[in-house]
């Protein structure tokens, strides 16, 4: 349920009708000020509450009754578009986020040297796996902690945040204290556990769409973590499995409009892992711009055709400087800013 104060109604006005709710009603409620007035969205069971009586409350302008089961996520909770800060680098409400490195993680002179270029190029936060989930148990799998640590090494050349994919609670400790921006990748974004423990970090989480996974599926994927405490979250389309095998996943551009209707949550763009090939991400980003995204997270290596994971997809260092250059006028055309 979702109620809608009058403009210029007072703080101590809407704190009263908060304490009024949460201790009579045992709902939770959560305050929104938008432009001009607050919104109270109400979470847990509502149907004993009469709309009518609580619009004949002073200050009350409307009352409504949300359908979808997802609240925190939801649009109607929450009008105005959130931005996502992850060390201070905002993705969302109005700005274009570019995040940029290497599949995975494979030495101190990749990584160091991936993040220069990246960072010169004009990308504002540090991509690299140290945890690969990989369809065959013999690929390779990462560097794991030792990854971790040399993501932090190029964070302390650059100065870019870094984003790593975490995979299991038991790293949320370590990932606390080390990464910026918490990476819940496509094949755990159903991994409700993971996401419940993911939601009592304080770090901004980039949550991934699964491959077979609906919008709702996948906003529900989102409110599992923002239930649990933690709404800093930023959603990735990344392609979607369907029965074309051209590409490695088939780019789903719709989910870009149909999220921000849906959500006020930012969107971001995989076109590495949405098309599988490297002739691919520019087409790719540049609809992903068109249709409103908020940024970026693409696939950069130094040497493509010896990388241990995920090669034919990736940019080079100076093919990722061409995508930058020829998206600079889109972004801008979409009315949106780039943030280095």
């Amino acid at each position: 349920m979702v109620i809608i104060m009058k403009p210029g109604t007072s703080q101590e006005a809407i704190h009263e009708l908060v304490v009024r709710l949460e201790q009579q009603e045992q709902v939770q409620v959560g305050v929104t000020h938008g432009v001009g007035c607050s919104i109270l969205g109400l979470v847990g069971d509502t149907a004993h509450l009469d709309m009518h009586k609580l619009e004949m409350i002073p200050g009350v302008e409307r009352v409504m009754r949300v359908q979808e089961p997802y609240k925190k996520a939801n649009r109607k909770f929450h009008p105005e578009d959130s931005v996502v800060s992850a060390a201070g680098v905002p993705v969302g409400g109005g700005s274009f986020t570019v995040v940029a490195g290497p599949c995975s993680v494979e030495s101190e002179e990749q990584i160091i040297e991936v993040a220069r270029d990246v960072k010169a190029a004009g990308a504002a936060m540090l991509r690299g796996g140290a945890f690969k989930p990989r369809t065959s148990p013999y690929s390779f799998q990462g560097m794991g902690l030792d990854g971790l640590e040399l993501l932090m090494e190029a964070r302390q050349d650059t100065g870019l945040p870094v984003v790593t994919e975490i995979m299991s609670p038991k790293y949320c400790e370590v990932f606390e204290e080390k990464v910026d921006l918490v990476q819940v990748g496509a094949r755990n974004m159903q991994n409700f556990d993971l996401l419940k423990e993911v939601g009592k970090m304080s770090k901004p989480v980039l949550l991934k769409r699964g491959l077979s996974n609906t919008y709702e599926e996948w906003v529900m994927s989102a409110e599992y973590i923002m239930a649990a405490g933690n709404e800093n979250v930023i959603l990735c389309e990344r392609g979607i499995r369907t029965f074309e095998t051209g590409t490695r996943n088939t780019f789903d551009v719709s989910a870009i409009p149909m999220l921000k209707r849906m959500s006020h949550l930012p969107v971001v763009v995989d076109p590495s892992h949405a098309g599988g090939y490297h002739w691919l991400v520019e087409p790719l980003a540049m609809s992903a711009i068109a249709a409103g995204a908020d940024g970026l997270i693409v696939e950069v290596h130094n040497d493509p055709a010896h990388a241990k994971c995920d090669g034919q997809q990736s940019l080079t260092p100076e093919q990722f400087d061409h995508l930058m250059g020829k998206s600079a006028a889109l972004v801008e055309l979409m009315g949106k800013t780039f943030v280095k």
